[in-house]
Formats: structure tokens, C-alpha cells, sequence
């Protein structure tokens, strides 16, 4: 299916890609305003997002990623920088693996390396945080107002077992394109990757922002941006970056 995008400045395209129950123009506003100066700032509503509704929750990543595709031939974009946060950021990942053609950098963030020895209490956590967003009227009005589609089956798609791609993010080793893991310092499970990922392959480049947790272009959009930009500038030269 082809996503519901809106597409900003000119350029090379650098497509963002927004964290669960979020959508391209609520999320990355920031994002949006400064990199549009030079770059085609390209942001999607993901499936079951937004106005880019689905009722098939299946297999979702990949075929959230076969969607990209789609929506970049219609967009006529043949490659991208792709920069994604937390499912958005899985999404990349397995969009990157798919098709590395397409990519020409990859950015991810807010996604979790390998599966915590706590992991079922996390799940546990998790399913009670969401039963609150559902209790909560105020809550459910907004992202009934925000989402065209069944947002409540897809919230309770991501509560299954093995939902999680672990085999995915525990595997980086074949990514062939420069690739930069940004982490927020305050989540454990997350910087994890900081310091594994790079002797995993020498493509990737990392970087740790203070006083962030699992939405770092949030938590600190200042420096992400900075981060990113500065990333985005060197990324074709072969160079380390030291931030």
C-alpha cells in the first residue's frame, strides 16, 4: 500500500520515520523545519497510522517496509537517507536489510539490540500501560481524532509474543551502508548497541545523547538534529565521527 506522505523542501530525500501511534507531521515537526533547508524531507504515516489506515497487522515490519517501497516509486525516489525512532526506527532496519539498494544511509534510534533477560515483565508493563491509554477518555479521543484507522487492533497487535523483531536488531552485520545508532543515555536496554553494534560491522557509528531516553529527536531535538546533520555530511567520506 502506498502511505499517506508529506513531502518538504528539496534535495537529496531523507525520510523520517515515526515512533507507535504517532504520525510524520505530529512527531517530527522539528525534524521537519530544520532539515527541509536542504534536504527532500519526506514523512510518512506508517501503516495503520494516521491517514495510511490497514486493518492487517501481520508480519508488520515487513510489510511496512514493502509499503515504503511502494511509496517511494509513487514519490519517484529511487534512494534515501532513512532515519527512524523506535518502531519507526524497526522499520528502517528491516526496510534497509530488504532492499539496501534504496538506502543510502541509515539512521536508527529507540530500538532495543537483544531481547532484555527481563523481558516478560517488560511485556507484563507494557499491556498494563496500554489497558490505561484505553481507559483513558481523554487519551482515546485524541488518537480517534488522530488515526483514520483501528488504532486500538494495531496497539493490541504490538502486545503479542515474539511482536519484537529481536532477530532483526541482534543482526546488523550485513547492513552495507553507513549506518548511525543514536541512544538516549537514561534507557539501559538501548545503549546496549552503542557499544556492541560497531564490532559487529565497521559501517556503523554511534552516538550516546545526555539526558535522553528512547526518543532522543524528542528528549533533545537540538542535538539530534546536529548529530544527524553532521552524520549526513560525512557519512561518504569514510570518516568516524566523534561527537
Amino acid at each position: 500500500m502506498i502511505l499517506h506522505t508529506e513531502v518538504n523542501g528539496s534535495g537529496e530525500a531523507l525520510v523520517f520515520l515515526h515512533t507507535g501511534l504517532q504520525t510524520g507531521k505530529t512527531e517530527l515537526d522539528l525534524q521537519n523545519e530544520y532539515f527541509k533547508q536542504n534536504y527532500k524531507v519526506v514523512l510518512p504515516d506508517l501503516r495503520g497510522h494516521g491517514k495510511s489506515p490497514s486493518n492487517d497487522f501481520s508480519n508488520y515490519f515487513k510489510k511496512t517496509a514493502e509499503d515504503l517501497v511502494e511509496t517511494l516509486e509513487d514519490l519517484s525516489i529511487e534512494s534515501a537517507h532513512i532515519a527512524g525512532c523506535s518502531i519507526g526506527g524497526l522499520v528502517a532496519l528491516v526496510f534497509a536489510k530488504s532492499y539496501p539498494g534504496r538506502v543510502k544511509s541509515l539512521i536508527l534510534s529507540g530500538i532495543i539490540p537483544e531481547r532484555p533477560e527481563n523481558c516478560e515483565t517488560l511485556d507484563k508493563e507494557e499491556s498494563k500501560n496500554i489497558a490505561k491509554i484505553m481507559e483513558n477518555q481523554e487519551a482515546v479521543s485524541y488518537f480517534n481524532h488522530l488515526h483514520e484507522g483501528d488504532w486500538k487492533k494495531l496497539l493490541n497487535s504490538m502486545i503479542k509474543v515474539d511482536w519484537y523483531p529481536f532477530e532483526e536488531t541482534a543482526d546488523v552485520a550485513a547492513l552495507s551502508m553507513p549506518v548511525l545508532f543514536i541512544v538516549g543515555e537514561m534507557n539501559d536496554h538501548e545503549t546496549i548497541g552503542a557499544i556492541n553494534y560497531p564490532k559487529m560491522n565497521d559501517n556503523i557509528h554511534t552516538s550516546i545523547i545526555p539526558f535522553a531516553g528512547h526518543t532522543p529527536h524528542l528528549d533533545q531535538p537540538e542535538i539530534y538534529n546536529i548529530i544527524v546533520e553532521k552524520f549526513l555530511t560525512l557519512n561518504g567520506q569514510g570518516e568516524k565521527i566523534e561527537i
